[in-house]
């Protein structure tokens, strides 16, 4: 049952340019519910550049919480007043919370969301060998994540080297870049592009390079059977949808936001029911 929205309400919402397509209203109103949490959460369409009026607008408005996306990530992380280690890192925020002092607090919770999503279908990270197709924010966050919970190896491969390069580079001592046939050598293969969005039908890497030992994850989630995971699972190999990492980082961020963890089970099927409406 919904909660009635009153005086008391404390109030979370997310910006982004656009923000109509966007899950995280379904997700974190899950989330909330899970929790039994007297919190709305609401949608803002906030112009490119406007990001650090939005930000700024918190403390007048009494806005409890932000979610950050496109195109605001880095405008965002120059608007807070403090950042966690992985914002520092990536020169990027996808959640702002306000601290007791009254201080606007960025963190990213993207990457951290990735490898719980993994963890959750029992996966461990610690030790593989993981090869990361893009070199994008998504990409950043993971590679940083990946770093940071023990993985042997990242082979990174992106359209444009200097990309890649500069995504290594969050992980100097264990990041190298590649091609296409040295990121299918890893075990944990990890498109972050876009190539199977939508209607797209083509594939960010060649089907006969999938082998049954591979884990391959896609963190598109429209569709969530891509291209690339049909073609990996009819290989034998083991896959994940990309809409793990977005209910995880979502969770993430309702533990910052509340100091509890949300029902995650419930937030995926909240996104499941959302995109069945929208016929996707």
């Amino acid at each position: 049952m919904t909660r009635p929205i009153t005086g008391t309400t404390r109030v979370a919402g997310i910006i982004g340019h656009p923000v109509t397509h966007s899950l995280s209203p379904a997700l974190h109103r899950a989330g909330f519910a899970s929790l039994d949490a007297d919190w709305a959460y609401v949608a803002f369409p906030v112009e490119p550049g406007a990001a650090s009026l939005a930000i700024a607008g918190m403390r007048a408005l009494g806005i409890s919480g932000l979610s950050v996306t496109m195109p605001h990530k880095h405008d965002a992380a120059l608007a807070v007043d403090r950042l966690d280690d992985a914002s520092v890192a990536l020169r990027s925020v996808n959640t702002v919370s306000v601290d007791a002092d009254g201080a606007l607090a960025g963190a990213s919770t993207d990457g951290a969301g990735f490898v719980a999503a993994l963890a959750a279908e029992d996966i461990a990270v610690s030790g593989r060998r993981v090869g990361v197709i893009g070199a994008g924010g998504a990409a950043r966050s993971i590679i940083d994540a990946l770093a940071r919970a023990g993985v042997a190896q990242i082979v990174i491969t992106n359209r444009t080297p200097a990309g890649a390069h500069a995504a290594a580079s969050l992980a100097p001592t264990i990041a190298r870049v590649g091609d296409i046939d040295d990121v299918a050598t890893c075990d944990l293969l990890v498109n972050t592009t876009s190539v199977g969005m939508g209607d797209d039908p083509t594939m960010p890497m060649p089907p006969e390079l999938i082998r049954p030992d591979h884990l391959v994850v896609d963190i598109v989630t429209f569709p969530l059977r891509t291209p690339l995971l049909v073609a990996a699972a009819a290989r034998g190999a083991h896959t994940v949808d990309g809409l793990g990492m977005l209910v995880h980082q979502a969770a993430l961020q309702e533990r910052i936001w509340l100091g509890d963890m949300p029902d995650v089970t419930a937030m995926r099927d909240a996104a499941l029911r959302e995109l069945a409406e929208r016929g996707q």
